[in-house]
């Protein structure tokens, strides 16, 4: 090796920690002795192969991936990481046992395990150093991680799984003979209801037990009677994870497969848990059956796997969020049903409401708790206690669940924003009529609302309540313009890029102010603009779009704009996950590609047409 390379090498070392804690003869000792290789992307190395081959590896350039002889991610490594740690007292049992393979293309250091040990022999205080890292990276391997093979459940379709068996009968069939035709000529758990050509419902074997045993209805009936009228159906090329969360939103087990009208075959649970790992979108499942804040808390890893596996899988933003919305649903339902066990039957009526990314069914891994109760109008003072009491323990148990506390207080458990339907609408007139500072950030919480538990009409009273003011003052949409285009996207993007010092003091690009919430706040003027129901980003231009006030072009841009940088996000929150950070939103701009930049700035620059576009549509009193 001539005098440079090892120059080189030493140097470099010396930065990488463990190395960094060893005198400078030891680093230039291993320095002479490193093998220098090359790995192209998809080769695989094994580190735990012949003992008389083992080596400690550092990527120097390139990126690499390690895995469990099972398939599941034991860790990633990129540029500067180690790996090959197992000599080190560690086990090398086939459940310790782990492969290595280059993500792309990489350029890996070698240093041999026998140097190493014959260094700690003479200077057996520098030991601790390499073990104290490999129990570091050992601890932040993701355990509950999804393999290739399970991801891959996320991008099938329904038709690759579902039963091809189903049976199909007349609404007028008699409630016997479906029975038959279920159990001998079928045997399936499920018959689709037919009428005039039409699919008009469903029959399960669980509501032959419901509707026909337990209430002994005639036999001689017509199906019709007791069938499950306006059933949801899937097409074939539904994605799988499409009815995975049809299943967990609306509480059911059987999906008709349906082709041009036709039913082809049938998806229950059953075809979505045979494999085990595929039970994690089923979180929901567990949810309902817990009966402590301490058991909830014990699902946060599983939460996190499903989200990690959605983003590898590649599935669309739009659905990550979904997912995501649905499982906080589930804590919070199952929340609500423990404190109402401790706490005794309300004492009236009530809706537990969630705001912001929730309401919008846009949540990611870091978002925060936003809710509020809308209490009936005959509350008394000792009722709006019991609430108190209510708000408190859930909001603290989201918490424990790894749910974080607002920090601007715009929870249930904030007396202010727990109170009877009159003062909500009292709160939404004033919000209105009046867009100061104050207001315009307590309605930017509460723009979007949607019902979590409870009484859902005073939901739809105070969306309908909030589109009424609107529409009565021409001063707010103006005013929510002039609010939301103060912050502009950084269209110098990387020459005068708008960077903030983050808490190391690196200076990052703030994703979420920059690019995502400008975004929300164009669609919420466009949505408002028509009185959209949907409290979602996507809705709420497509409804702008079919209203006319949005265009063809600038809804495709704008739409595919929130996907890629959405997708971004999720993509940077997934690798802090991998090696152990906590996942935020503060983005270093020396991480990106050119592919990313390139659109990056295509995506600033569509968000800022669109300001402008909205500036001279809404941007005047009288628009």
């Amino acid at each position: 090796m001539n005098d440079s390379l090892l120059a080189n090498i030493e140097q470099y070392i010396s930065t990488i920690e463990p190395f960094n804690n060893l005198s400078a003869d030891v680093i230039r000792e291993l320095a002479s002795i490193v093998q220098i290789t090359y790995v192209s992307c998809g080769e695989v190395i094994d580190p735990c192969g012949d003992p008389s081959e083992k080596y400690l590896y550092i990527v120097r350039t390139g990126a690499m991936e390690q895995r469990k002889l099972d398939g599941q991610l034991r860790s990633r490594l990129g540029r500067d990481d180690i790996f090959g740690f197992t000599f080190l007292g560690e086990t090398t049992s086939e459940d310790n046992r782990y492969t290595a393979a280059a993500l792309e293309n990489s350029l890996l250091y070698l240093i041999p395990h026998s140097a190493l040990l014959r260094l700690f022999e003479r200077k057996p205080e520098y030991a601790e150093y390499f073990a104290s890292q490999a129990d570091v990276r050992l601890t932040t391997a993701h355990d509950v991680v999804w393999s290739n093979k399970d991801k891959g459940l996320f991008i099938k379709r329904v038709g690759d799984v579902a039963s091809g068996v189903i049976a199909v009968v007349n609404a007028n069939m008699s409630i016997k003979d479906v029975a038959h035709e279920m159990r001998i000529v079928k045997r399936c758990s499920c018959a689709v209801v037919y009428e005039n050509g039409n699919i008009v419902g469903l029959i399960t074997d669980r509501d032959m037990t419901k509707r026909v045993i337990a209430l002994e209805a005639p036999l001689q009936d017509p199906i019709k009677t007791v069938m499950t009228p306006n059933p949801l159906v899937l097409s074939p090329d539904a994605l799988i994870l499409e009815a995975a969360s049809m299943m967990m939103e609306y509480n059911i087990r059987n999906i008709p497969v349906v082709k041009d009208g036709q039913a082809v075959g049938l998806l229950t649970t059953t075809h979505l848990v045979q494999n085990h790992r595929m039970q994690a979108i089923f979180l929901i499942e567990k949810i309902k059956y817990t009966n402590s804040v301490s058991e909830l808390s014990q699902l946060t890893l599983e939460r996190q796997a499903i989200f990690e596996a959605l983003v590898e899988g590649k599935v669309s933003s739009e659905i990550i969020g979904k997912v995501m919305s649905m499982i906080m649903d589930a804590y919070t339902r199952r929340l609500i049903q423990i404190a109402i066990d401790k706490l005794g039957e309300p004492p009236c009526d009530f809706n537990w409401i969630s705001a912001g990314s929730h309401a919008r069914n846009e949540l990611n891994i870091t978002s925060d708790q936003d809710t509020a109760l809308v209490l009936s109008d005959d509350a008394t003072d000792s009722d709006k206690i019991y609430f108190r009491h209510l708000g408190a323990y859930v909001s603290n148990g989201l918490d424990r669940c790894g749910y974080p506390l607002c920090t601007g207080k715009y929870m249930a458990a904030t007396p202010k924003w727990c109170q009877p339907l009159s003062v909500w609408k009292e709160y939404y007139k004033k919000w209105v009529s009046n867009p100061e500072y104050e207001c315009l950030l307590n309605i930017s919480v509460f723009l979007e609302i949607r019902s979590i538990y409870g009484n859902g009409e005073f939901t739809k009273i105070l969306r309908d309540e909030m589109h009424k003011n609107i529409k009565q003052n021409n001063s707010f949409l103006p005013a929510l313009v002039r609010d939301a285009v103060n912050t502009n996207p950084p269209l110098g993007i990387f020459n005068s890029f708008v960077l903030e010092k983050n808490g190391e003091q690196t200076k990052v690009l703030n994703i979420k102010k920059y690019a995502i919430n400008l975004i929300i706040d164009l669609a919420r003027i466009y949505g408002l603009a028509v009185e959209c129901d949907s409290s979602n980003t996507e809705s709420r231009f497509a409804a702008a779009k079919e209203a006319g006030i949005l265009s063809e072009d600038a809804y495709k841009n704008i739409i595919g704009s929130y996907h890629f940088i959405a997708q971004f996000r999720y993509n940077h929150q997934l690798q802090q996950l991998k090696h152990g950070l906590a996942p935020d939103s503060y983005i270093d701009p020396n991480n990106f590609g050119s592919f990313e930049r390139q659109h990056l700035k295509d995506a600033f620059r569509i968000i800022a047409d669109l300001q402008d576009a909205a500036k001279l549509r809404f941007g005047s009193v009288g628009y």
